[in-house]
């Protein structure tokens, strides 16, 4: 037999560093919440995020900047390249 996945809306957004964007509320939540830790490195005394550590279903995973940060139906965090994320999804 052959199965069609169902078609879902899930709420995501890229991972960025730049400091006028603004995360959405269930991303600044789960950090708060320490499910996602932001990765940081110190280079010449500056301090640079280069992505994040997500507590994920299946254990931790890590995001770099670009990825797709995706929360799922049941409100589950994961992250995904954006190749795989641009053919799997489509804006709502």
């Amino acid at each position: 037999m052959k199965y069609r996945k169902k078609p879902v809306v899930v709420e995501a957004f890229q991972l960025t560093d730049d400091p006028e964007y603004e995360s959405p509320p269930w991303f600044t939540q789960a950090v708060a919440d320490e499910k996602v830790w932001i990765d940081r490195s110190l280079n010449d005394g500056h301090i640079s995020v280069y992505g994040c550590t997500i507590q994920t279903l299946e254990g931790r995973m890590h995001a770099r900047l670009g990825d797709y940060i995706i929360q799922g139906v049941n409100g589950e965090l994961y992250p995904c390249k954006p190749d795989i994320f641009l053919k799997t999804y489509e804006e709502a």
